[in-house]
């Protein structure tokens, strides 16, 4: 029940901020202050003329696995904080020919990152890394795998 909260959530702020995430329609599988794991379904809207899944739905995906830790930190401090990733890195190691699910294990870093900000009150980068797998095709094995910095400041 909570994963299908955090999604709804997830595309309500899609729907009014970054109306490309819910043309994606991901789905929250997990979330908690540790781990968060995201699906993307591959069908006609994320997939590529070689039927795989199109590397801006995969970027998208890396975006929400990392992007929802800095949300629910963010809300937790009550804080008017923003953020946006810095850099961008992928990996494209297999075809991603089925449903992606993306995961990410750095909620404490990213924690961390958005507290220091507040502490500091100064701008605050924080490399997180994300993986992303095709269950129903090749199991727990990556078929991508990304670096992402994430840059969190608080406004005025």
């Amino acid at each position: 029940m909570q994963a299908l909260k955090q999604t709804l959530q997830t595309w309500a702020f899609a729907l009014l901020r970054i109306p490309m995430i819910l043309f994606c329609t991901p789905k929250v599988i997990f979330l908690d202050a540790n781990r968060c794991e995201v699906k993307i379904p591959l069908n006609y809207r994320t997939r590529n003329h070689v039927k795989s899944m199109y590397f801006g739905a995969l970027a998208v995906g890396a975006d929400l696995a990392g992007g929802l830790f800095v949300m629910e930190a963010i809300k937790a401090s009550k804080k008017n904080v923003g953020f946006i990733f810095k850099d961008f890195k992928a990996d494209f190691l297999k075809l991603a020919k089925g449903d992606v699910h993306f995961h990410c294990t750095e909620g404490a870093k990213v924690k961390a990152v958005v507290n220091e900000c507040l502490r500091t009150k100064k701008r605050a980068n924080r490399t997180v890394n994300m993986w992303a797998t095709t269950p129903s095709v090749s199991g727990d094995e990556p078929v991508c795998k990304f670096t992402l910095t994430i840059s969190v400041k608080e406004q005025a």
